[in-house]
């Protein structure tokens, strides 16, 4: 599994992309001390994210920032769909002057899962 995700270019699994190597139990168990060992870093039930040490803190921290995690796990993972949140494009547009942080997601459909690290978490935008 290491080696797998080593060599993935994508940066969020799920258990379910490792089910082919072995059963529920033992795939939870190898992701367990692999976040145990600091290669990966678990952000929500069931979401894992490749990991790296910072360099001005020495701190484990995910190799792409949470918002673009979030997207990536919403749109790949989890199927759903993913649109720009109404504050990002009142920005883009000059009608507002405040830079959205990023993480606040518009969705098209209902999400429940909650995605978090370092006490940092999604909020949803849900659109029609």
């Amino acid at each position: 599994m290491k080696y797998r995700i080593s060599r993935s270019k994508k940066t969020v699994f799920t258990p379910k992309d490792f089910l082919d190597l072995s059963d529920r139990d033992q795939v939870g168990r190898v992701l367990r001390q692999l976040v145990k060992d600091e290669s990966l870093i678990k952000f929500g039930q069931g979401l894992y994210a490749k990991a790296k040490r910072s360099s001005l803190t020495g701190k484990l921290i995910p190799i792409k920032p949470l918002p673009e995690l979030a997207v990536e796990a919403l749109r790949d993972k989890l199927k759903v769909k993913v649109v720009p949140a109404s504050d990002l494009e009142r920005y883009n547009s000059g009608q507002s002057t405040q830079v959205p942080t990023g993480r606040l997601i518009a969705v098209k459909g209902r999400v429940s899962r909650k995605m978090a690290y370092d006490g940092k978490s999604i909020k949803y935008q849900y659109v029609s």
